[in-house]
């Protein structure tokens, strides 16, 4: 099978030749540049290559089409034109990160350094706006700096929480269309779009940070309780949001068409290590409305399968997930509590394709040995791969000082897992 064909299988619970694999087609499945600067040298032998940054918030690298090739990676990615501090990724100048990695970043990535040696970045890169992000001196991404305007309960108006969200332009649909010819070129891969707008309620988006002074509510603390007190507003921002992205979904699917085998709409999260922190209830008045609405389209209009991210131990709501027309569940948190490999291949594994769980990101990855982390990897393979309806990747992103050793010996376990 070639990568395309790989994927298909994969996500139509049909037994591949292979597992599929994904390392940083979407912001929730991808590599930190460092360890991936590592990794790229250990594999190509060349000491003198800058990886792109192409997701500045999380610092995640680009993987190119040589080490892509070089490590079986199936899926390449469709993200959304401008990143999470309202840049593009064009115009690349060097950079070094506090480790001393050097890096390629857009010209837009335009920093300060504070009184602390902190790293700030500004949204859109206008260095004459407040910044909207912070990297802690020796640390290895940016944290959001909430920018949050006094709350005035009798002016709260849902548009200020709807300023980022609108009918794409006529640069964004010249965008995606160049983009469109661009996969065309690259041949028989598997191809993941990153929907910009579906996500209701993520709350990295909330604080906008590539806005340069966003209104509404855009503190994390707040906007929590907002969905218990203010949740009329809440519905309020949702729904309009709702409307704006059916309408992109649809110019979407008709520019891109049986391009793209998956769409991410959401990383909402609604886990944490030991249970939900959005429950049930919440869930179904809040969230699985708009859900619905939105699977609904893409399964009415296309092909493709549709991916929600949420960490944590959301095993509950694994039903409500499939019963709003989700078909892939990532980051797949075995470690979480009620996230048992084999449970959830059993009891969903012919309704879910399970798109990560491949490798803890938590705990082997960075801190097992490389016999560990391969064992680990093909007894995840053995479990999910079955059938199909598996695409590996790590749990989440891989992080910036994982061992080098240790990506190698998961890729191994990879390739050794389709002998």
């Amino acid at each position: 099978m070639n990568s395309n064909a790989r994927l298909q299988a994969a996500l139509n619970h049909r037994q591949p030749d292979r597992v599929p694999v994904d390392f940083g087609s979407t912001a929730v499945t991808g590599i930190h540049v460092a360890a991936l600067h590592r990794l790229r040298q250990a594999v190509t032998g060349d000491t003198d290559w800058r990886v792109k940054v192409i997701e500045p918030y999380q610092l995640l690298g680009e993987v190119d089409d040589e080490l892509r090739d070089a490590l079986g990676i199936d899926v390449v990615g469709l993200t959304p034109r401008k990143t999470m501090f309202g840049f593009e990724c064009t115009e690349w100048k060097p950079f070094n990160l506090f480790d001393g990695t050097p890096v390629l970043v857009p010209k837009a990535f335009n920093t300060t350094e504070d009184a602390n040696g902190d790293i700030l970045i500004y949204p859109e890169g206008d260095l004459t706006a407040p910044p909207s992000g912070r990297m802690p001196k020796g640390f290895y991404f940016f944290d959001t700096l909430i920018r949050q305007p006094t709350i005035d309960e009798s002016r709260l108006d849902p548009a200020d929480n709807l300023e980022e969200f609108g009918v794409f332009s006529d640069a964004d649909i010249e965008w995606y269309r160049r983009r469109a010819s661009e996969l065309d070129a690259l041949g028989s891969v598997g191809v993941t779009l990153t929907m910009p707008g579906t996500a209701f309620g993520d709350i990295a988006l909330v604080p906008a940070p590539w806005m340069k002074r966003p209104k509404g509510i855009r503190d994390i603390e707040e906007w929590y309780v907002s969905t218990v007190i203010r949740k009329e507003y809440v519905q309020a921002v949702f729904e309009r949001q709702c409307e704006i992205g059916l309408k992109n979904l649809e110019t979407l699917i008709g520019i891109l068409g049986d391009r793209v085998q998956a769409v991410f709409l959401t990383g909402t999260d609604f886990g944490t290590q030991r249970g939900l922190f959005i429950g049930a209830d919440a869930y179904r008045e809040l969230f699985k409305p708009y859900h619905k609405r939105v699977n609904a389209l893409v399964h009415a209009r296309s092909n493709w399968k549709t991916f929600i991210h949420s960490c944590g131990a959301v095993a509950e709501l694994l039903p409500e997930f499939i019963e709003a027309g989700f078909d892939i569940l990532n980051p797949v948190q075995c470690s979480a509590v009620g996230m048992d490999a084999r449970t959830l291949k059993k009891e969903f594994g012919k309704h879910l394709t399970f798109w990560g769980g491949g490798a803890n990101t938590q705990q082997t990855l960075p801190f097992g040995t490389p016999e560990e982390v391969y064992r680990e990897c093909r007894e995840r393979i053995d479990i999910f791969n079955e059938g199909g309806g598996f695409v590996f990747d790590a749990i989440h992103n891989v992080q910036a000082t994982t061992p080098t050793e240790n990506m190698q010996a998961m890729f191994r376990a990879i390739a050794d897992s389709s002998r």
